[in-house]
């Protein structure tokens, strides 16, 4: 078994331990193999063995990685989990299956307006600014309400809502305030957990786990 493939099984192992422990069984969260930066060599061995949902933070670098894949393989889905700038909204509204950080009125407005034109559409998450941090993109907590009745409004397809917790800090009481923010929208989503704390998330019904380093090793 190709290691990266024997990652991912470790981490379903755990990953069901840890529901176990919480008997629920039944709720089992997708995870996202962040290939962003490692090369279709290192990911292909996952895609034989049927894994589907693969994350990129670059829309031009997954386009060219992707391209032929997605052709020949239509149960591939693309997860886009690194800032969207609205100068690349027409290329992954066409290419991504999901947006991960939809984070302004002006992006959400593009987007809306690009899946009008080509007839297709993502499906959404909303980033939230949980740790209310300078320097990170996403929304707000007071303003999460009234953004996503924004976002309805546009008939975007919003299934959740998403987070990085702040850097060095303990996640969980980020990642409990964000199951309340999530359920207070009635949205069933949640995308939130990394390599280092998706144990952690899934206490919270994290649904999908964005999961790099503990499946392809340390990126150069």
């Amino acid at each position: 078994m190709h290691e990266t493939v024997q990652n991912l099984v470790n981490i379903k192992k755990s990953i069901k331990s840890k529901l176990l422990d919480f008997k629920q069984e039944s709720r089992i969260p997708k995870i996202i193999a962040v290939s962003k930066t490692f090369k279709l060599e290192h990911i292909m061995p996952l895609i034989y063995y049927g894994h589907v949902d693969f994350g990129e933070n670059k829309v031009q670098e997954a386009i060219n990685k992707w391209s032929d894949v997605k052709t020949n393989n239509k149960s591939i889905k693309l997860h886009l989990i690194g800032k969207l700038q609205t100068n690349k909204v027409k290329l992954a509204v066409k290419f991504f299956d999901f947006i991960h950080s939809l984070d302004s009125e002006k992006l959400a407005k593009k987007i809306a307006d690009e899946q009008e034109k080509q007839n297709l559409r993502p499906k959404i998450f909303i980033q939230i600014n949980i740790g209310d941090e300078k320097q990170k993109s996403g929304i707000m907590k007071n303003n999460i309400k009234e953004f996503y009745n924004y976002c309805k409004s546009l008939d975007l397809d919003i299934i959740g809502t998403m987070c990085l917790p702040p850097f060095n800090e303990d996640p969980e009481k980020y990642f409990a305030e964000m199951k309340i923010l999530n359920e207070n929208l009635k949205l069933k989503e949640l995308s939130m957990g990394m390599s280092s704390d998706y144990l952690n998330a899934i206490e919270y019904n994290s649904s999908y786990l964005r999961i790099g380093s503990n499946i392809f090793g340390q990126r150069n």
